[in-house]
């Protein structure tokens, strides 16, 4: 970063919004793995060291331990990685078999519509024969 002087007014550039790094995620199991080994060192030397090594903070060790502590960690590790469920296509499923199973009730009561007509056109069939003195 280049510092310029105009008219004794010291001004530092801006740093550039686009160049800024993005966020740092860790692995469940790195996580887990860091907190053992911190957890097995013996002095706060050792553990100095280990952070140093990992380039982490300790401020990034108490927020893993309150995870690991409430169980959060191990609810994460049990997540199957992958895209999520998308909520429209689970309700366009839902639908689908909605109006399958719809469209067989319909065909069922159809069937019967049709049975109960031809039913009552050979009953009036068979009262018109009876109606009949001719026959």
């Amino acid at each position: 970063m280049a510092v310029t002087t105009v008219g004794g007014v010291v001004s530092r550039p801006e740093p550039d919004p686009e160049v800024r790094p993005g966020r740092q995620s860790y692995p469940v199991a790195y996580k887990l793995r860091i907190l053992a080994e911190l957890d097995a060192a013996d002095s706060k030397a050792a553990k100095g060291e280990i952070m140093r090594r990992e380039g982490l903070y300790s401020s990034l060790i108490s927020a893993w331990r309150d995870q690991r502590d409430k169980g959060a960690l191990e609810a994460m590790k049990a997540r199957r990685p992958g895209p999520k469920a998308d909520a429209v296509k689970a309700e366009n499923a839902r639908l689908r078999a909605q109006v399958a199973a719809l469209e067989d009730k319909l065909a069922t009561a159809e069937e019967l519509i049709d049975a109960q007509g031809e039913a009552s056109a050979l009953f009036q069939q068979m009262r018109r024969k009876s109606a009949d003195p001719t026959s």
